[in-house]
């Protein structure tokens, strides 16, 4: 689906209610903008959560220590602590 947003002088831009009713922005929120080579891609907080954990899990999925606690204890091991 495209939507055209159009931006304000001063930067503002308004989401059409019913978009934002979908991402659950309603009563406001945040989002965020991730800008690549092939243009910007606008997520919801949740959204961007869920993706950078869908990344993690291709390298991390066959690591059962692959963790912020399993990573901390390894150096805490490697360090002596």
């Amino acid at each position: 689906m495209t939507i055209q947003v159009n931006i304000a002088p001063n930067g503002r831009m308004i989401l059409p209610a019913d978009v934002r009713k979908r991402l659950g922005l309603a009563d406001g929120g945040a989002l965020l903008f991730e800008e690549t080579p092939g243009g910007l891609i606008l997520r919801t907080v949740a959204q961007s959560v869920a993706h950078a954990r869908s990344l993690a899990r291709k390298y991390t999925a066959d690591k059962p220590d692959a963790s912020v606690e399993g990573f901390l204890a390894n150096r805490r091991a490697e360090g002596g602590e």
